[in-house]
């Protein structure tokens, strides 16, 4: 049996490899150069005697076995995250670096006046923030490229604890020159097919909307699509069509130097829960929930 065994950082490469698919960038995120990292993944197919990536100028393929080994290092990895994390947190409370995934749709309005004052409160704290669809941002934190996530619920995150942030209610945005005097709340029924402007597939926010106003027809309608809620108020702000905004978005001037008109939808689900997530039975679980609070104090 051979005493030697595959290195963190060689696993940290081949997993960087699996995730960008291309060697220049996965040693961009790895921060080393392209031959190092090549260097790297070849010592640990040397040291397992066997091909785990199949090469070509212009495609990185793994081979099944190397999909196995990716797996299975995935799983290493984390395992050391939480080796540090359990050091981590046995010293002081919310301190040292943590890793935060956040959805394009919060990111923009919820940090901007959360970071300063963590800043000045928790200047021990090195917090590394990542903007990923939900999608993604649930796939990186089951993968231990980040620690926790700031994401719309519902969502399906798998198994995962949580903290509820608060409840982000929706409204109707109408161009500011509508014909008709608006009542003050929208009733979902009386959004106009063909008009509903919604983000691109990809954003949770597109799916609470839908699911807030209840009408399955709603979504064959939507033929025009926005990617990002800036570019969907620019939309509503030229006539092209309403949409729906969260409150957060509101509250942050997303309607600053435009005409638009927003209403509160007035329906049973017509918001979304703002949580904090992270992997089940982390070591940093009381870190989390401190930053929870910090997040609803903000």
């Amino acid at each position: 049996m051979s005493t030697y065994l595959p290195t963190i950082r060689q696993l940290q490469y081949l997993v960087a490899l699996h995730e960008h698919g291309h060697f220049g960038r996965a040693a961009d995120a790895s921060f080393v150069s392209q031959s190092t990292l090549s260097a790297g993944i070849r010592e640990l197919e040397t040291l397992l005697g066997v091909t785990l990536v199949e090469r070509s100028r212009r495609v990185v393929r793994f081979t099944p076995l190397g999909q196995q080994v990716v797996e299975k290092a995935h799983a290493l990895l984390r395992q050391a995250e939480d080796l540090s994390d359990l050091v981590r947190a046995a010293g002081q409370p919310l301190t040292g670096t943590l890793r935060m995934s956040v959805i394009p749709t919060i990111a923009p309005f919820m940090l901007p006046r959360i970071l300063p004052r963590l800043r000045r409160e928790r200047p021990e704290l090195e917090l590394f923030l990542r903007e990923e669809t939900s999608s993604d941002a649930v796939e990186s934190l089951h993968h231990g490229r980040v620690d926790c996530v700031l994401l719309a619920l519902p969502f399906p995150t798998g198994e995962v604890e949580q903290e509820i942030i608060g409840e982000d209610r929706f409204y109707v945005a109408y161009p500011g020159d509508e014909p008709r005097d608006l009542p003050k709340e929208i009733r979902p029924e009386t959004i106009e097919d063909g008009r509903l402007l919604l983000l691109e597939d990809g954003h949770c926010l597109k799916e609470h909307a839908l699911a807030a106003c209840n009408r399955p027809e709603l979504r064959a309608a939507t033929s025009m699509i926005g990617t990002s809620l800036h570019t969907l108020v620019q939309m509503v702000d030229n006539g092209l069509g309403v949409t729906m905004l969260p409150e957060m978005a509101l509250e942050a001037g997303i309607l600053k130097g435009t005409n638009v008109i927003a209403r509160p939808l007035d329906a049973p689900a017509a918001a979304r829960d703002i949580a904090l997530i992270w992997r089940k039975n982390s070591p940093r679980e009381s870190d989390f929930r401190l930053l929870a609070d910090e997040l609803r104090a903000g």
